[in-house]
This record gives structure tokens, C-alpha cells and sequence, in this order.
């Protein structure tokens, strides 16, 4: 699935125009979560509560490609908390 480029630099078309993507793209989703088994009231609710999920995420942090991968950090400088070394 993608999403078709924005044809404006005018916030409120990329909005309508962003809008109309994100529904054609849902619709597909709950298509193929109906056909699943998933009823459409059900497979809706989760996906609001995702794209919240996804837009608390992006408020804290908003450019997660700058975080240093798990792999760069650390174990013993990378635990939570004052000098414990692990749980």
C-alpha cells in the first residue's frame, strides 16, 4: 500500500488530500479484517486507539530514526535507573 503524493503546499488541501488517502487506506484494512473475521465496530475501535498510540509516540518523540539502534548501546550504561547494573 502507498500513499500518493501531496499535490499542494496549502495546509488545508494536504490535510483533505491526506484525509481522503487515510480513509481509502483504512477501508482496505477493515475489507481485509472483515474478511478475516474481525467485525468493523471492533477492527475500527483498535485502530483508533493505534493511531493514538502512534501519535503519543510521535509527540515524545518525534524523529525516532535519530535514537541510537539497541544494538550501540551500552547493556550496563543502558539499564533505567541510578548505577544497578541489571534487574
Amino acid at each position: 500500500m502507498s500513499f500518493p503524493v501531496p499535490t499542494s503546499n496549502d495546509p488545508t488541501r494536504r490535510f483533505q488530500e491526506a484525509t481522503d488517502a487515510a480513509r481509502a487506506a483504512l477501508e482496505a484494512v477493515i475489507a481485509d479484517a472483515n474478511a478475516a473475521g474481525w467485525g468493523t465496530d471492533e477492527i475500527a475501535v483498535a485502530l483508533v486507539e493505534a493511531a493514538r498510540s502512534l501519535k503519543d509516540a510521535n509527540t515524545g518523540d518525534p524523529d525516532p530514526a535519530s535514537d541510537p539502534a539497541i544494538g550501540d548501546v551500552d547493556a550496563k550504561q543502558g539499564q533505567i535507573g541510578r548505577g544497578e547494573l541489571f534487574d
